[in-house]
């Protein structure tokens, strides 16, 4: 049973008492009413329809539960996985085309894979390589960088989505004046009735209740409000143009993309034969640079277009024209630029909806797996996988704590990765463990993993028979429903508790958290920036570790003597503390650190070092020690160790370097070592300096 249960986790759930099925399903339908609307404003945040959210939040759901370690942790659409896997998808392909939803795919089967690997040769101490005050900081930055990504959907406003997220957040900033109000209502209304529920009804789902009435008030009023328009039925000359420039921007980067996608299949197709032809690959290289510059400029121009205010006035004819708005007040209704349908252009009047949702299951499809894609998405795959692992695991860690339940790292990491994987198969993308659910589930009491699946049911429920009651439902309030999800995980008081523990933690922290907004969308850069900061700062600490002259204080004790202020133990020999490992990174250090007590004590005729701190010595420090050794002889000098620990004397002894340093000089303690030092220089008068040791 052990061995079954390893290799199928969930067994553990049964048999189901009564108490535990009631408690699951209890805790199971109050998640679902929040998993839904989630769900689908996590995917509007990864760049996907919000049915993919949906789909993210079934079998993942269910096979994370089964297989995962910890019963409480809920896995699924996530805000900062989310932003990321927009962020690795956008270089790639426009927002919303099939290309970005089967890249959204295929990161999603390569987080998977990565995770899965890690658990199965149980390297889940990988996620140490990024230190608490990195984490933080990079947290803290995703937090503001996913709210204010949101900004133009509040207002209903374009936003460029350039290689720089702080450049296009700059754009929506000036684009303020143009905000939609109406959407603006929406957003606000649902941060204020989020708030309100939370205060006077935490009990109640705030999410779900935001997500119906919102909805319910935006068929009521109408809120959208779109027309398609032939070009010659826009009055405005120079709207007119820009609308033609778009146009033509946009039917320029659909060729692009077609003929990308025939040179592709040309080169696989060649592949085949082993056969290469490099002026194919040099017009792939081409079209892919054409394309990049095609998306600066429709971004562009995607935010000029929006300027223009227009409003409707019947022809000659009794059809509509649209003419400019030159004197539309700001409550006045007024009609944008949308987009581009079949030639002609489609405007809006009022704000953006959910719209048709498909109804049905995810069927199953196998994610691109093109090389060159894969190579691409490998770096932000690897840095997903980590950071998805390390939320999952505090979340899980947190929960187990209270519940007292033994947690697996590794058995966790292989139930999230087959999660993605097999979400990936069936239109999923990336998912990991969700704080707020699982909290959720916890407090409603869940018992066991089974609650997961009938949270994952009621989404089954939802897509089945109830998509077509979201059309309606507005952007606005999908935005705010993450706003106020991840503005509440600011927390700069961490940050600033770890500079009152350590300077260079809190430096690591705040330089985390500003790379990651200066590089966003780019996420991953971040979190690399504070590794590799938290990696230099530890080698520094390695190579350059606490090393200080020992002086006496007035009760006995020993204590460096200059942070103290005490005066030298004897003038005759020198007592130094060393708080490191003797390997090849410090070896040099220690030589140096020695040499430069003895330049304080001239007269001193012995070194004697505190090794307590020394748990290991490696070739190069042995090689540095019998070199010191020589020279300190040399100089009439005697090298001491009191305190070594068995496996470093083992090792000396092992070097015969024992029998150089003389035995008579190794001390188990740093008592007997002080005593015999006063015995043999302290009852002779001191001689002269040793030659060759005075002070620089």
């Amino acid at each position: 049973m052990p061995m079954l249960t390893r290799f199928f986790p969930f067994l553990r759930w049964f048999p189901l008492t009564p108490a535990n099925l009631r408690g699951d399903l209890i805790a199971g339908i109050t998640v679902a009413l929040i998993l839904i609307p989630q769900s689908m404003a996590y995917a509007t945040l990864a760049g996907l329809p919000v049915v993919y959210g949906l789909y993210a939040a079934f079998l993942p759901v269910m096979v994370a539960s089964m297989w995962g370690s910890s019963r409480f942790l809920h896995t699924g659409p996530v805000a900062l996985l989310s932003l990321m896997s927009a962020a690795a998808i956008e270089p790639l392909a426009s927002r919303g085309s099939e290309e970005f939803i089967q890249f959204s795919m295929t990161l999603a089967l390569l987080v998977g894979i990565m995770r899965l690997a890690l658990g199965l040769f149980r390297m889940g101490v990988l996620i140490n390589l990024a230190s608490h005050p990195v984490i933080n900081g990079f947290t803290n930055a995703a937090a503001l960088i996913i709210g204010l990504s949101l900004l133009n959907t509040f207002v209903n406003v374009p936003m460029p989505r350039s290689d720089m997220f702080l450049r296009d957040l700059w754009h929506v900033i000036v684009q303020l004046p143009l905000a939609h109000w109406p959407t603006l209502a929406f957003g606000i209304g649902t941060l204020l009735v989020l708030w309100l529920l939370k205060k006077l009804s935490p009990k109640l789902p705030g999410v779900l209740i935001v997500v119906i009435l919102g909805t319910v008030v935006s068929a009521a009023i109408g809120f959208e409000r779109t027309d398609l328009v032939p070009l010659e039925r826009i009055t405005d000359v120079q709207a007119r143009a820009d609308y033609e420039t778009y146009a033509r921007l946009d039917a320029a980067l659909a060729a692009n993309k077609k003929a990308q996608g025939e040179v592709r299949h040309r080169i696989a197709t060649l592949a085949k034969s082993a056969v290469h032809d490099y002026s194919l690959e040099a017009e792939l290289l081409r079209l892919s640079g054409e394309e990049e510059s095609l998306k600066k400029q429709l971004y562009g121009q995607r935010v000029a277009v929006h300027r223009h205010a227009l409003v409707p006035v019947t022809a000659a004819d009794g059809q509509p024209v649209y003419q400019a708005a030159t004197e539309a007040g700001f409550f006045d209704p007024v009609w944008r630029f949308a987009g581009v349908k079949d030639g002609q252009i489609r405007l809006s009047g009022g704000g953006q909806v959910v719209g048709h949702i498909p109804a049905g299951l995810p069927g199953f499809a196998i994610p691109p797996l093109d090389l060159g894609l894969i190579s691409g998405l490998l770096g932000t795959a690897f840095i997903m996988a980590l950071i998805g692992f390390m939320e999952a695991t505090s979340i899980s860690r947190a929960l187990a704590a209270q519940s007292r339940e033994k947690l697996d790292p590794n058995q966790e990491l292989i139930g999230q990765g087959l999660a993605n994987i097999v979400g990936a198969f069936f239109q999923s993308y990336t998912v990991s463990g969700s704080f707020s659910r699982s909290a959720v589930a916890a407090k409603a009491g869940a018992r066991t993993g089974f609650y997961a699946i009938v949270s994952a049911l009621g989404v089954v429920a939802v897509m089945l028979f109830m998509t077509e009651y979201f059309y309606h439902l507005p952007q606005p309030v999908l935005a705010a429903i993450v706003m106020s999800a991840v503005f509440g995980l600011i927390d700069f008081r961490t940050l600033r508790h770890a500079w009152n523990v350590r300077r260079g933690d809190g430096v690591v922290g705040l330089i985390t958290f500003l790379a990651t907004l200066y590089m966003a969308p780019q996420l991953a850069n971040g979190v690399l920036v504070g590794v590799v900061l938290t990696i230099l700062l530890f080698l520094h600490g390695v190579m350059q570790p606490r090393s200080e002259v020992l002086g006496r204080t007035r009760d006995g004790t020993l204590a460096g003597a200059a942070s103290h202020d005490l005066p030298p133990i004897s003038d005759n020999y020198v007592v130094l503390r060393f708080d490191a490992s003797l390997v090849f990174i410090n070896a040099a250090f220690f030589e140096q650190a020695v040499m430069r007590a003895l330049a304080q004590f001239p007269r001193a005729r012995a070194v004697l070092v505190i090794g307590n701190g020394i748990n290991q010595i490696d070739a190069s420090g042995e090689e540095k020690l019998r070199t010191l050794v020589a020279d300190l002889k040399a100089a009439g000098v005697t090298l001491m160790f009191s305190g070594l620990k068995k496996q470093v004397r083992e090792a000396l002894a092992r070097a015969a370097l024992d029998e150089v340093i003389g035995r008579e000089n190794l001390f188990p303690n740093k008592d007997l070592a002080l005593k015999t030092l006063a015995e043999r220089y302290d009852q002779a008068a001191p001689p002269a300096a040793p030659p060759g040791l005075a002070p620089a």
